[in-house]
């Protein structure tokens, strides 16, 4: 059996979603080898050929492939498919956008956001927004997967794999890539953050945001928000955790006036500790919490933050 992982980076570092994925690539058994797609992306290829358990890396270099747009991986790595027993990418923005388009191409059912690999045709993955968990046994010849990151561990590098250049096919769709525009932020990236701070529809405005974002720095945490708070448009997207949002599993989550609806804590009930304040004590958010505070976040958010300072924060 051989499995194809495709990487996930941003032509200049090795994201450590890949990682995750390399980690279930080897649970199922059998090589595994690892494909860049990118542009000017050696530093990355380098760096796959690093990682515990990889044979060889597919290192492919075109303009086309500089966003990894969906309609381009698609004719990569269709033109390679037929080499391998399993597909696997990141559940992350990028392998949801081609993902998909590559398992209807082949005419196989997509398993996504898996959380487990049981046999190399057998995984676990959440359903009803992660209230309960399927496993699912594939009888395709070919299986393509997305691998939940927060859920595996992550390959190390102690690994000397090959790299092989591979050239990239022309895109099958005349679609291109127009613009992106990026939050900068000095806070570490909200999926890969050790420390989480969200806020919820109880901030009351954007402006309120600034109480969790001075605990945030003091933490050294990222800044996340619910649904309801990015809908009541208090921040940006990038800023949502929860099912429709970015998945987290941080050491440490603190929701703050977040009620705890299912969409949310399908993105974060995976976090090592849970603390909730809010001044709702029949708020879902204390069910799944380790610590909890029946509080009015106004006055108990500037006190946290009185005392972290005290403590050298």
């Amino acid at each position: 059996m051989t499995v194809l992982v495709i990487a996930e980076h941003d032509n200049a570092a090795l994201n450590d979603a890949t990682r995750a994925a390399v980690t279930a690539a080897q649970a199922m058994g059998g090589d595994v080898h690892v494909l860049v797609a990118g542009k000017g992306a050696k530093a990355v290829a380098d760096a796959a050929a690093k990682l515990d358990g990889v044979k060889t890396v597919l290192h492919a270099d075109a303009d086309a492939l500089d966003k990894r747009l969906a309609e381009a991986m698609e004719t990569l790595v269709l033109s390679i498919a037929d080499r391998y027993d399993a597909i696997l990418a990141p559940a992350t923005t990028g392998g949801k956008n081609f993902m998909p388009r590559i398992a209807a191409k082949l005419d196989v059912a997509m398993i996504s956001d898996i959380t487990s690999v049981e046999s190399a045709d057998t995984f676990v993955r959440p359903i009803y927004a992660g209230n309960a968990m399927m496993t699912v046994k594939s009888k395709d010849p070919k299986k393509v997967i997305t691998v939940r990151p927060t859920t595996f561990e992550k390959a190390g590098d102690g690994g000397s794999a090959s790299v092989e250049a591979l050239d990239a096919p022309a895109p099958a769709a005349a679609s291109k890539f127009v613009k992106e525009e990026l939050s900068k932020s000095d806070r570490p990236e909200l999926a890969q953050a050790k420390i989480v701070v969200s806020g919820g529809r109880g901030m009351g405005s954007g402006e309120n945001f600034a109480i969790i974002e001075k605990v945030a720095d003091k933490l050294g945490a990222a800044v996340g928000a619910s649904r309801a708070a990015v809908d009541a448009g208090f921040v940006p997207n990038d800023y949502q955790v929860g099912q429709t949002g970015k998945v987290v599993a941080p050491e440490l989550y603190i929701a703050v006036g977040i009620s705890g609806a299912i969409q949310h804590l399908a993105g974060m009930k995976d976090s090592k500790v849970i603390v909730a304040i809010n001044k709702d004590e029949e708020a879902p958010i204390f069910q799944v919490a380790d610590y909890g505070l029946v509080a009015d976040l106004f006055k108990a958010i500037p006190e946290l933050e009185e005392e972290l300072g005290k403590a050298g924060y």
